[in-house]
């Protein structure tokens, strides 16, 4: 079953002296519980269409569906709803909030829907024990080293249930044996959740664990 789909995608951008394309047409479609990565050099684009695919920039032009419905028709409001409660986002650096503790972290987004406080705390609880964090429950970002920040950012993306989930080189600030439990952890939560993930990596190793691979090049997208 289609999950998300984006059609004939451009994104060009005005420096005030001439436009730059960084999107030329492009076509990706992603199935319910399908990993699929995005590779491709510096610059390529990879965030810019990341950044499309969760609603966070407005393409140029094309069509960017989600179950069928047209994103490009809701309004910003009704686009912040449908981030918060369809989509998950991990970037490279965590943007974890210092002056909480990790389970405070992980119940942010619920706590902006509006879901009661004893309701979200428990799921974070679950969840950071699900990450193997249930014994950093209470521990200030700052005491928590760069892989856990990141379990703690995965367990954050996943508490209200997504669809489907964005990440931005989730593993490129870490050590490579941090960087692989982190990945594994998501691999795992996803295959259980039938969760839809859209990754962009340079690490080829981990971008041949998922199911498919795209290679932006050139504003194009290639399978």
């Amino acid at each position: 079953m289609t999950l998300l789909t984006a059609r004939r995608v451009t994104k060009t951008y005005n420096d005030g002296h001439k436009e730059i394309t960084v999107l030329k047409g492009i076509d990706l479609q992603v199935s319910v519980g399908e990993m699929s990565a995005i590779i491709g050099a510096s610059g390529s684009g990879k965030t810019t269409l990341l950044q499309v695919c969760g609603t966070l920039a407005t393409p140029s032009s094309g069509e960017l569906l989600f179950e069928g419905e047209n994103l490009l028709e809701k309004n910003s409001r009704r686009l912040a709803v449908f981030r918060n409660r369809m989509l998950g986002f991990i970037f490279q650096f965590h943007h974890l909030l210092p002056e909480f503790t990790a389970v405070e972290n992980v119940m942010m987004p619920g706590l902006i829907a509006g879901v009661k406080k004893s309701e979200i705390r428990s799921k974070s609880e679950k969840l950071l024990e699900q990450v193997e964090l249930d014994h950093r429950l209470d521990h200030k970002v700052g005491n928590l080293s760069g892989g856990e920040q990141q379990r703690t950012a995965l367990a954050r993306a996943l508490v209200m249930q997504p669809k489907l989930l964005l990440a931005d080189e989730p593993t490129g600030n870490l050590d490579s044996r941090s960087g692989e439990i982190v990945f594994n952890l998501l691999q795992s939560m996803c295959r259980k959740r039938s969760l839809a993930v859209i990754m962009v990596t340079h690490n080829m190793e981990l971008a041949a664990k998922m199911d498919s691979i795209h290679t932006l090049r050139d504003g194009i997208l290639k399978v």
